[in-house]
């Protein structure tokens, strides 16, 4: 077998087919990705996340309360989506405040769908306690910045030892902090 890139190499392995080095991405490794690369780093390696960190509580709260009667919690291969309304796509959070993380993490759903499953479908991000929603479709750009994102990815995880900190406005209230500041 010869060695492939990081985005044939996902798609072989989420396709079933054998692959020397599986390589998998979950929306959270995305959204992380986009976020921080020290805490994707952690994520994959199965660090527990502290949980009663403020904004994870408040995620929980936000994913097991919006849209409640609707949700499906749909597993496939190696995406989880919140809910399909209208056959679109929909991805829950709490707030807008990492936007551009949450679209990258539609976006590859978007992305997974086509390139996976042969569905093209448009997407929503949608913030139930700002009672805001947005459409999202996934462009030839986007589509390149997912590529672009699984490949960043692949070296991120693969490396041995974590990315050094580097300090952010929303270090503080990351559920990793400790990891990198205490």
């Amino acid at each position: 077998m010869t060695t492939r890139d990081p985005v044939e190499q996902l798609v072989a392995t989420a396709s079933g087919e054998p692959v020397n080095d599986p390589f998998r991405v979950t929306g959270v490794m995305m959204q992380y990705y986009h976020v921080c690369e020290r805490e994707l780093w952690f994520a994959s390696r199965y660090l527990e996340i502290n949980r009663e960190n403020a904004s994870v509580a408040r995620g929980t709260r936000v994913d097991e309360s919006a849209y409640a009667d609707e949700r499906e919690n749909l597993s496939l291969g190696m995406i989880s989506l919140d809910l399909l309304q209208d056959g679109r796509v929909v991805e829950v959070k709490p707030s807008s405040t990492l936007e551009e993380p949450a679209r990258m993490q539609l976006s590859y759903y978007l992305w997974y769908l086509e390139e996976v499953a042969d569905e093209s479908r448009t997407g929503v991000l949608a913030h139930p306690t700002e009672r805001r929603r947005e459409t999202v479709e996934l462009t030839d750009e986007r589509k390149s910045k997912v590529e672009e994102s699984i490949c960043g990815i692949y070296e991120i995880v693969t490396r041995d030892t974590p990315p050094e900190a580097v300090e952010k406005p929303f270090c503080s209230s990351c559920a990793y902090h400790d990891f990198c500041w205490c």
